[in-house]
């Protein structure tokens, strides 16, 4: 298998190719692929990340291929996840006093209940498909109620993260699963605006605005509301908030905010819950160690992160001439961290291909590094905890009912079905 495969996202569609992204981390821990510069190891993934002065995010966005148009690159460029210093902190600040403990606890409670009812509701039933029938619906329910959405309209975002994540499959790139009926009127308004394929069946383009605008009318209208009509969800603190200067998000920024949640924060757990299942249905003696002993759960949780990494790479562009792991990289360069290579780094993570939910707590990449670490890792882990807990507590031991079938993305390490069957 060439280098140029872990590009490829066909390659996905059987697994990731790890001894593939081992022997090259071994080899050339930065090396060249098509028109960018793939980071393998540990170490230079985080110094990419901690450094944004030299390695952009900015400059081209975040992901390997281009904006289409200068215009697109303006229309990524304001968001969060493609901005530098000092605006990034700026923003990030703000968000970051939204999130108050009272507000994280209200979240807390309400997604251990969440993940209860979840398992509950097919616990009869012997058997379900665990990403779609319960992996699914966990991030949906505590995005919603961290952006105060009608419980009712929150599968809206379900087909935006498909189609914005999934543009590489041909299943995912045109979903369009919420019917009019089932939703609010705000939702059914954004429904009017969403995008048809095309003639050659292609939808537009997810990373523009243009492509997006059922999600842009439902957040502008959302934002409008939560501004003029405070609840206590954590965006109705965002909007109210007002600085020490007297700075507050406008309804754009807001906007792109619901956009990066609705997409990033609903996707990467959606993934790496049938994820850490998978990890588990492949190793039983690991699961048994759970079963017996629920305090080994907050480490077990960490070793699925680092095991099924959920997002796989991401994009930086160097500002000047600089050198990594011997490397010459040009200013303009595309400089692409590799988090499924790093979670298997051996320097770091002694027997990395071994799944083990004993291991010590680990440095992995999952959640990022330096100024860009997700903000919503705590809400990810709690997440996770309570959905597996849930499993234990009223499955017990399950097991693989059937071929698990894969998302088709370099991008994200997304499993779109997990069957499962229990006694």
């Amino acid at each position: 298998m060439s280098s140029a495969a872990i590009a490829d996202p066909d390659t996905y569609v059987t697994g990731v190719p790890y001894d593939l992204l081992a022997r090259l981390r071994r080899e050339t821990p930065v090396t060249r692929i098509g028109d960018f510069w793939a980071v393998l190891r540990h170490s230079d993934v985080r110094h990419v990340l901690r450094t944004p002065a030299v390695f952009s995010s900015q400059l081209g966005g975040t992901q390997i291929r281009d904006p289409g148009t200068a215009e697109d690159l303006r229309y990524v460029r304001r968001m969060m996840l493609n901005m530098d210093p000092p605006e990034h902190g700026r923003l990030r600040g703000l968000l970051t006093k939204a999130f108050t403990p009272r507000a994280i606890n209200r979240i807390t409670e309400r997604i251990e209940g969440w993940a209860r009812d979840l398992v509950a509701a097919v616990a009869d039933r012997g058997e379900c498909d665990f990403a779609k029938d319960i992996a699914a619906d966990l991030p949906l329910l505590t995005l919603a109620e961290v952006f105060g959405v009608p419980e009712q309209d929150r599968r809206l975002m379900f087909d935006w993260s498909n189609r914005v994540i999934g543009f590489q499959d041909a299943e995912y790139s045109v979903s369009a699963t919420v019917r009019a009926d089932d939703v609010t009127d705000l939702a059914r308004a954004a429904l009017a605006v969403r995008p048809e394929p095309g003639p050659d069946g292609q939808m537009p383009d997810p990373r523009s605005r243009a492509g997006m605008p059922d999600l842009y009318a439902y957040a502008h209208a959302l934002g409008e509301h939560k501004r003029a009509h405070p609840g206590d969800d954590v965006m109705s603190n965002l909007m109210q908030y007002v600085d020490d200067d007297g700075g507050r998000v406008s309804i754009e920024e807001f906007e792109n905010l619901f956009w990066l949640f609705s997409v990033a924060g609903n996707e990467t757990l959606r993934n790496g819950l049938p994820g850490g299942m998978d990890a588990l249905l492949a190793h039983p003696e690991q699961y048994r160690k759970l079963l017996d002993d629920r305090s080994l759960l907050p480490g077990a949780v960490e070793e699925m992160l680092r095991w099924h990494t959920p997002v796989m790479h991401f994009r930086r562009t160097a500002t000047q001439d600089t050198r990594l792991s011997d490397v010459d990289i040009k200013a303009g360069d595309k400089v692409v961290v590799w988090f499924s290579s790093a979670n298997r780094d051996e320097t770091v993570f002694p027997d990395p291909d071994v799944f083990d939910v004993t291991r010590a707590p680990s440095e992995h990449l999952t959640f990022g590094h330096g100024p860009h670490f997700c903000l919503g890792s705590h809400l990810a882990r709690v997440q996770m905890r309570a959905l597996f807990e849930a499993v234990f507590d009223q499955l017990g031991e399950v097991r693989l009912a059937g071929e698990p079938r894969r998302l088709r993305s370099n991008f994200q390490n997304g499993l779109k079905s997990l069957p499962i069957r229990w006694d």
